[in-house]
């Protein structure tokens, strides 16, 4: 399987005023097109030809260095996306993921508290999750192109703290670029429907 860039789902201005046409231009037209290219680059030849995303991410941890920051920055921006939409947000969640967040995590007010404490607490560049661990909706924190797949869990939401992804916007006002995000772009639907891929 080669890597190729998906487009948006959404217009580059959609996620205005709280993502800028020019950080999604620059993050997905040239940060995630370079992931692209040199995963491909690195995956020709190697052991992990022909295999799948999530197997290469998985297989190349620790093994192949290279490979392993490209594929795994490509599979969490393959799903970055799609964890945005405009008037995203909200406390509105689908109601099994809104029970599942309450019983494991206490609140969904206190998720987004601990999501975004995770992200802002993040030394360096990385990346902010829920995932379901041991059954169990957890908070992570990885840092650059690491995510859960890698540490026993199944991502269900992401956020990329790496500078590229705010720094446009809010500068170096990380917490800031958290809380819109938790607060105006995730698209609940989706981390639902991950959610049940992943109990299941």
């Amino acid at each position: 399987m080669t890597f190729s860039l998906p487009e948006l789902p959404y217009a580059y201005e959609a996620l205005q005023p709280y993502m800028s046409k020019e950080t999604l231009e620059f993050h997905h037209d040239k940060h995630h097109q370079a992931y692209v290219t040199n995963g491909n680059n690195l995956l020709k030849g190697s052991e992990f030809e022909g295999k799948s995303l999530e197997e290469i991410v998985k297989g190349s941890f620790g093994k192949n260095a290279g490979l392993f920051n490209n594929a795994g920055q490509h599979y969490n921006h393959v799903h970055f996306w799609k964890w945005m939409k405009p008037n995203g947000g909200g406390d509105k969640l689908p109601g099994a993921l809104e029970k599942k967040i309450v019983a494991d995590l206490g609140s969904v007010a206190k998720m987004k508290e601990d999501f975004a404490a995770a992200g802002a607490g993040q030394f360096g560049s990385g990346w902010a999750w829920l995932a379901v661990k041991d059954g169990k909706i957890v908070v992570m924190k990885t840092a650059n192109g690491e995510n859960p797949l890698v540490h026993g869990a199944k991502p269900i939401l992401g956020v990329d703290v790496w500078e590229h992804s705010y720094y446009i916007d809010y500068r170096n006002r990380r917490p800031d670029y958290l809380k819109a995000f938790i607060n105006n772009l995730v698209n609940w639907d989706y981390v639902d429907e991950m959610f049940q891929a992943a109990i299941k």
